[in-house]
């Protein structure tokens, strides 16, 4: 007998609901990638939506595996500690590279032109 078979109805709509919620905050972050114009705009949907997609889908795990195994599975909240941690982190420290490339930019653009009026 298959294990989705023996899934308790409650556990198989938790998980449903949390893989199509899940599924479609990641798709949303995705849109806004795609969507938005700026890079500084850009980075907000997959910094914030990827978050709270992946936390949706990792906790669908757990409890899918908690009802399938009959012990709490805790694992996913180890990735989930992770994902928590790193992602607005990467997503700040690319930011900050980005506003120190515009900024080194606007200053050889600066002084180039001050040379071009010497």
């Amino acid at each position: 007998m298959n294990i989705a078979e023996t899934l308790p109805w409650w556990a198989a709509l938790s998980v449903a609901f949390l893989l199509v919620l899940g599924g479609l905050v990641a798709l949303t972050g995705a849109l806004g990638l795609l969507r938005l114009g700026t890079f500084y705009q850009r980075i907000h949907g997959p910094a914030i939506t990827v978050t709270l997609g992946a936390g949706c889908i990792l906790i669908a795990s757990m409890v899918y595996f908690t009802v399938a195994q009959s012990r709490l599975v805790i694992h996913e909240l180890l990735i989930s500690v992770f994902v928590l941690m790193t992602a607005p982190v990467v997503a700040m420290m690319i930011m900050r590279a980005a506003v120190y490339r515009d900024l080194r930019k606007e200053h050889a653009d600066e002084a180039g032109d001050g040379a071009a009026d010497a």
